[in-house]
């Protein structure tokens, strides 16, 4: 097994990091540098699904041919969490992985590109490996939106979970990262530690130091599962 975590910042990829007793060996990739620990390679790709993904599709190519291709990718890092099902501090897994302004604006309200005929707005990580991962880590699998532009209101929380009834988180990388590993036919999960509730923005109330430690403790029981988990199961 070969397995990419793609981050936004830093923080978050460090988090991860401490969740091994190894050190990191840095490597450098196009436009980023990836710090290998075990079966892992970390990267800090970016804040937003373009900037996800063209760092997740880099060290993807740079590892095909390079002869050792990834077996798994995955997102992962802190988001906003859709009270109450998500409280700050719980963990979420996707089971899928959904942009939520891929689309256009009509007069009859917003429209996503597959209802426009082309593209995709969700994927969908492996059904067993979210269920395993969501026993050993007491996390809740449900629907992790990505967006560009942080929920800052009430009114815009409840349009999103009124379009996305399923969802529990939301953050801005999920997408992008998902949409690298599909178009190399490499599995995606998404994990996302909640640093804050989906709504107003009250900086007072944010938890990020609290979620970067839900992370790293998320990654020390889930590394195992990962570890031996077969890309041929579903």
């Amino acid at each position: 097994m070969r397995i990419l975590v793609a981050t936004a910042v830093p923080a978050e990829r460090d988090a991860v990091a401490r969740a091994f007793t190894a050190e990191a060996r840095e490597h450098a990739i196009p436009g980023a540098s990836l710090h290998r620990i075990s079966l892992f390679d970390l990267v800090a790709a970016g804040v937003g699904p373009a900037a996800a993904a063209a760092s997740a599709a880099a060290a993807l190519t740079v590892a095909t041919l390079a002869g050792e291709p990834y077996d798994l990718v995955v997102c992962a890092g802190i988001g906003g969490g859709f009270q109450p099902e998500a409280p700050v501090g719980s963990l979420v897994l996707a089971d899928e992985i959904t942009v939520v302004d891929l689309g256009a604006e009509t007069p009859d309200g917003f429209v996503p590109v597959t209802e426009l005929g082309f593209g995709a707005v969700t994927h969908r990580p492996p059904e067993t490996l979210v269920r395993d991962l969501a026993v050993v880590t007491g996390g809740r699998a449900g629907t992790v939106l990505t967006v560009n532009t942080v929920t800052g209101s009430t009114e815009r929380a409840a349009e999103l979970r009124r379009r996305h009834p399923r969802a529990l988180a939301e953050a801005m990388e999920g997408f992008g990262v998902a949409a690298a590993a599909t178009a190399h036919g490499v599995p995606v999960l998404e994990i996302r530690a909640v640093s804050n509730p989906v709504g107003p923005r009250d900086r007072a109330a944010w938890r990020i130091a609290d979620a970067l430690a839900a992370l790293t403790e998320a990654f020390g029981k889930l590394a195992p599962v990962l570890e031996s988990w077969s890309p041929h199961e579903s």
